[in-house]
């Protein structure tokens, strides 16, 4: 039986293309390398928690993680840069001097 494509349930909001556009951006990806974002809701007795999960996925079976805490509407560009860019330890600067 051959397969048929489904209709997506809904179409991305601006936001999330921007994040999406952004991510690409601050990591210098390629067109090969897709790009998912993900909002993960947490729920125990009494308590509630939104995630948003980040994934590079590279034609040759590489992939990078991040999750950053609060839903993907309350994500910004500096929660982006601050999570995906690597920061320096001290004793990494200390041993370029």
């Amino acid at each position: 039986m051959p397969l048929e494509p489904r209709h997506a349930t809904a179409a991305p909001d601006s936001h999330l293309r921007g994040l999406r556009d952004a991510v690409r951006a601050l990591l210098r990806l390629d067109d090969d390398t897709a790009v998912v974002i993900r909002q993960l809701n947490w729920t125990t007795p009494g308590h509630h928690r939104q995630e948003t999960s980040i994934s590079a996925r590279r034609m040759d079976g590489r992939v990078r993680h991040w999750t950053l805490d609060g839903p993907i509407d309350q994500i910004t560009d500096n929660d982006l840069r601050a999570a995906l860019i690597p920061h320096p330890t001290p004793r990494a600067i200390a041993e370029r001097v």
